[in-house]
């Protein structure tokens, strides 16, 4: 048990045996001592404590008495196995009510500066893998991760030859080999030239835009969003500036029109957008891009899901249209790799990245040494590669089994992604509430994603655009989606049944 648990202040007005009774409630009931574990012998904690051995005896007798210990003949007091039942009430009991307690007396809504809990966010189940028809967007079907190949990697990365890859602190730096990989396999893809100086790994695409934002977005700033959009990157911004602009989108993505007007950033997901899956054209790339220079405008693109493209070649960034040094590109490897290991990148004009390095050593230094060797020797290995291909012919297989099946169970709700993505954006009837749709999906085994939350204005979407949903594909088998989507079907036609629709 570590000592810093138990310590006593004599001046306080409480006696020393009240104090060691609260104490030891206080860890019990904040699970710092669970319950059937051993505490310290009379005598240790007399020795720890500097008091005397009697007084410690009594407090322990006293809390055995109140049912917090018990006495095991020989061996010493434990934990009770029942300590949090009616704990609260029995911590006044024993205490006179002055057990002190993890509650705060601090007011913090007075405190915060902001408060980013009361933001509008996508929610999910935490045991959503538990669920049999998981139509979930952005998580991995690990039948599909090389596994073995990884283990090797990270065998290789524990060589005593590549220590000091992995234990020693890179203070502002990145793993070499890593940066390597990204020039040389990377970037290329995307059609993207860059020097290495203008490469910085991240702890996912999501923790590159929020410095991004944080170095760049002043108060006074407009920042123009994709609508319906991504909402961490929106509330994000939100906690920047006020001036949050939210730009409609159409067939070729977002439009540069009026709405436009004095913004002086814009945000966008041109491979695949968010959450409609429409892949910016080439002719609206052009635009914005000289949008951007006429109005001395930024661009950010979060290019995720660039490698999900099942019909013709992935479409070259729109980084790799710009020529002034505007556009600020953030990539993840997330998609491709796993979500949780959280490794992105950011490419953008030298100047901006020195910044931005400095602004992650003050944040965390760099991302752990050891993830980014093995994902350097996995990607150098040809194990991405590999992985990629995998990906792209389960993913396509999905793609089509859940178009056709949209088509039967749900047709004219959804439109094909032209070139991929793992999910598909769907628009039900007018009088769908996808809110509980979503519940009563819950009780079948079945995860939906309601689509009202990417939209800007929660005034606007309060009673409205409750039609609207969002069905990934990474994560379910190929043999599920078809039923899972023939019991979706069976419950949103019971709903609009009962709306009379």
């Amino acid at each position: 048990m570590r000592e810093t648990l138990f310590q006593v202040e004599r001046q306080q007005m409480t006696s020393l045996q009240v104090q060691i009774r609260e104490m030891l409630v206080s860890a019990m009931l904040s699970g710092q001592m669970p319950a059937g574990s051993p505490i310290p012998s009379t005598r240790t904690m007399a020795k720890r404590l500097k008091v005397s051995r009697n007084t410690v005896m009594l407090a322990y007798q006293a809390l055995a008495a109140d049912g917090y210990l018990q006495s095991r003949e020989r061996s010493g007091f434990y934990v009770s196995e029942d300590v949090r039942r009616g704990a609260m009430e029995r911590a006044t009991a024993s205490s006179g009510g002055g057990v002190a307690t993890n509650h705060s007396t601090v007011d913090w809504n007075k405190r915060l500066r902001l408060t980013p809990a009361s933001q509008r966010n996508i929610t999910k189940p935490a045991n959503w893998h538990e669920y049999p028809y998981p139509f979930i967007y952005g998580q991995a079907d690990a039948a599909l991760f090389p596994i073995a190949a990884w283990r090797d990697c990270t065998r290789q990365a524990m060589n005593r030859k590549w220590m000091d890859a992995w234990t020693s602190d890179l203070y502002n730096e990145d793993d070499p080999m890593l940066v390597e990989q990204i020039y040389q396999r990377i970037l290329p893809r995307r059609g993207i030239m860059a020097d290495k100086e203008q490469i910085l790994v991240t702890l996912g695409a999501q923790n590159a835009l929020y410095m991004v934002a944080s170095l760049l977005i002043k108060p006074t700033d407009k920042v123009a969003v994709e609508d319906p959009g991504y909402p961490d990157m929106r509330n994000i911004f939100a906690m920047k500036t006020k001036n949050i602009v939210p730009v409609p989108i159409d067939g070729e993505g977002i439009c540069i029109d009026e709405h436009l007007k004095g913004c002086n950033f814009v945000f966008t997901t041109p491979s695949h957008q968010f959450p409609t899956n429409i892949t910016m054209s080439a002719d609206r790339r052009r635009e914005l891009l000289a949008w951007a220079e006429e109005n001395d405008a930024l661009i950010i693109e979060d290019d995720y899901e660039f490698e999900t493209n099942y019909n013709g070649e992935p479409t070259p960034a729109l980084k790799s249209r710009d020529r002034e040094g505007r556009v600020i590109y953030a990539g993840s490897l997330s998609k491709s790799l796993m979500p949780g290991l959280r490794m992105g990148f950011v490419v953008a004009p030298k100047q901006l990245i020195g910044e931005l390095r400095a602004l992650r050593r003050l944040m965390f230094r760099h991302p752990p040494g050891n993830n980014q060797r093995v994902v350097s020797l996995f990607l150098a290995l040809g194990h991405h590669d590999a992985l990629i291909n995998r990906l792209h012919k389960a993913y396509q297989a999905r793609w089509k089994t859940m178009g056709s099946a949209l088509e039967e169970y749900f047709p004219g709700w959804a439109k094909w992604p032209g070139f991929g993505g793992t999910s598909f954006w769907v628009e039900g009837p007018a009088a769908l509430d996808t809110n509980a749709l979503q519940t009563a999906a819950l009780e079948d085994g079945i995860i939906i994603e309601p689509g009202q939350v990417c939209w800007a204005d929660p005034q606007a979407v309060k009673n409205e655009r409750t039609n609207y949903f969002r069905l990934g594909f990474s994560s379910i088998p190929e043999e599920r989606i078809r039923p899972g989507l023939e019991r979706l079907h069976e419950l949103a036609s019971r709903q609009l049944r009962g709306q009379g629709s």
